[in-house]
């Protein structure tokens, strides 16, 4: 099973601050290193720090790895993009910013409960919800802001099984690769999962 983005307990210093806060230092922390970094060599301090997090936070180089495996093939996309038509200097930068951006982002991930997110962002929606449409239709609902949240912070590790699950399908039965027998399953697959979740909701009158 994948462990992509999804919550590890721990008694860390790291699990232990509330979930407001740890988004909060998210967006700093994300914007601090997008406008510092600027060089090669800054990119090793900024990624010690965020290695230096996770052990805070007793994460594992296991469930760590986990969370940037779906990002490498775009990173060498990006990689080789810059590198042609920048340099090899910015290819570091622009990639080492993105891998430390997402990293500390599935960090506050896999150290918070969906639950405590969706709280917090609640509360930090709720002086719009006095927002009316002009329309007269009614107005901003935190509540439902927060269910498409946590539907696709939940849909981030379903996806990553599926699609690891029809690899290993693929693989013991001895397949040649191909995009379309790989992509088609997923597809399906997806679309199943998607559906079955609408009913869910539906059944407890998330669409009224």
């Amino acid at each position: 099973m994948t462990t992509l983005g999804i919550y590890q307990p721990g008694t860390s210093v790291v699990h232990r601050l509330s979930a407001g806060t740890k988004v909060g230092l998210l967006v700093v922390a994300i914007v601090a290193v997008t406008v510092l970094v600027r060089q090669p060599w800054q990119v090793i301090p900024a990624a010690a720090v965020t290695v230096g997090l996770y052990a805070l936070a007793r994460i594992g180089p296991r469930t760590a790895g986990q969370q940037l495996k779906p990002l490498l093939w775009m990173i060498l996309v990006i990689g080789a993009f810059q590198t042609i038509f920048n340099s090899w200097q910015r290819a570091v930068v622009v990639c080492g910013v993105l891998l430390i951006a997402v990293s500390l982002a599935a960090l506050v991930s896999v150290t918070t409960k969906v639950s405590d997110m969706l709280d917090a962002l609640i509360r930090a929606l709720t002086p719009l919800g006095r927002i009316r449409l002009s329309s007269g239709r009614g107005g901003f609902n935190p509540e439902r802001v927060a269910l498409v949240l946590a539907m696709t912070i939940r849909a981030v590790p379903l996806l990553a099984g599926i699609v690891r699950q029809i690899s290993d399908a693929h693989r013991a039965r001895g397949a040649r690769f191909s995009a379309r027998a790989f992509a088609v399953p997923v597809v399906i697959a997806t679309l199943m999962t998607a559906d079955a979740m609408g009913e869910a909701l539906a059944a407890r009158g998330a669409d009224d």
